[in-house]
């Protein structure tokens, strides 16, 4: 019997909380500010200023002959750059004009034979005006220059020498694969930044991860207070439902919203823009424990305000300027060394140490071991705001 019982809370409870998520999906304009939101900020924050990345340069080069794969072997070889031949020259300008590629080459038919016979030839170069496709300008421009020298080399030779150009062409290749190039050796000062070496949209996933999920937890308190204000609340406790029910049920669906905006956002940017998260079991233990403080939060607010339009605007206001200032929008890298006051200020907010934590993971490939300072904070946080929130919900449930 006592068994029975039990099992009948729990499934009440877990009602509740099926409920709230029914609620967020069922909410149309959800779709976007709770879904697609977070992952266009991703693409945005990861095009704007993620981290290295290959540009893509298309070439196309059919009936270009030796030369013109020589040339095409010398673009491939540059760092940075990654390159598809295309068969196709409309093809290939139609892939650049819908952002597939960075810039497109197109190294005419008859190449090898128009140099050889000293004709002028022209490559063409096609792209978008951005900053990347400059320098991919003038990287090709350096490479048609460095060709051109041995055309020069050649021409003189058969200046000077009566040998036909083409051999004389020939001979120069040859010679210039077999003088050693100049090396250059490199020496770091100081240290990388890391994140130089983080993927592209790395940075903005995680960051948006925390923003995100702490914001729609500070809007969905409205939930609960309509709930009230509707008596909706009022008409569970007046069925065999326990006040601890209803408590468990409403904590549970805070949870649940979090856990379902978070796992799309996690699942979908590492599907999508290839994120890695770094250590599977840190990264979900940061993202659980954070999401239990959203939620103590969200029914912390929930059970204090008295309106909705009070938790719509003090949730947005404080699920932002909480980000904010703990690095969801600025690194804390940054914060550190422009404004050491400014960091430690933002390690009140659990913001902050979710960041630290992530960074540890994706950036030094942390473990979970790793992060255990971190985690015990936001735990603490949870558990603080998890037992505020369920005292305020049951004073407000109970009061005549």
């Amino acid at each position: 019997m006592a068994l029975h019982a039990k099992g009948g809370r729990t499934m009440k409870a877990l009602a509740i909380a099926v409920t709230g998520v029914r609620r967020l999906v069922r909410d149309r304009s959800n779709i976007f500010f709770v879904f697609l939101l977070p992952m266009l900020l991703i693409l945005v924050l990861g095009a704007a200023f993620g981290g290295a990345f290959d540009s893509r340069v298309g070439v196309h080069a059919v009936g270009a002959g030796a030369l013109g794969e020589d040339l095409v072997e010398r673009i491939e070889r540059v760092d940075g750059i990654v390159v598809s031949k295309w068969e196709d020259r409309e093809e290939m300008v139609l892939a650049l004009e819908r952002g597939q590629l960075e810039a497109a080459v197109i190294v005419p038919a008859g190449y090898d034979g128009d140099l050889r016979r000293g004709a002028e030839v022209r490559v063409q170069f096609i792209a978008r005006p951005d900053p990347a496709a400059r320098a991919i300008r003038t990287a090709v421009e350096s490479l048609v220059v460095e060709q051109g020298s041995l055309l020069r080399a050649a021409a003189l030779a058969e200046q000077m020498t009566n040998v036909p150009y083409s051999d004389a062409l020939d001979t120069a290749v040859e010679l210039t694969a077999e003088v050693r190039s100049l090396n250059v050796g490199t020496l770091v000062v100081g240290e990388i930044s890391p994140f130089e070496q983080m993927g592209r949209f790395e940075l903005g996933a995680y960051s948006q991860l925390l923003l995100f999920v702490f914001l729609t937890s500070m809007t969905g308190s409205t939930a609960l207070i309509e709930s009230r204000r509707l008596g909706v609340t009022g008409r569970m406790l007046a069925t065999p439902t326990a006040v601890r029910t209803v408590l468990v049920g409403e904590a549970l669906g805070r949870f649940a919203v979090a856990l379902v905006q978070g796992v799309f956002i996690m699942v979908g940017s590492a599907l999508v823009f290839g994120v890695e998260w770094g250590d599977p079991l840190g990264a979900a233990a940061i993202f659980i424990i954070f999401s239990l403080g959203a939620a103590g939060t969200a029914m912390l607010m929930g059970s204090v305000l008295q309106s909705e339009q009070q938790a719509g605007g003090i949730g947005v206001v404080l699920g932002i300027g909480l980000g904010a200032l703990g690095g969801a929008m600025v690194p804390l890298s940054v914060m550190e060394i422009f404004s050491p006051t400014l960091y430690r200020v933002a390690h009140v907010t659990p913001h902050a140490w979710g960041v630290q934590a992530f960074e540890e993971l994706i950036l030094h490939g942390g473990a979970i071991t790793d992060i255990v300072p971190e985690l015990a904070v936001l735990s603490a946080f949870a558990i603080v705001v998890l037992t505020l929130g369920a005292w305020r919900l049951r004073v407000a449930l109970t009061r005549p």
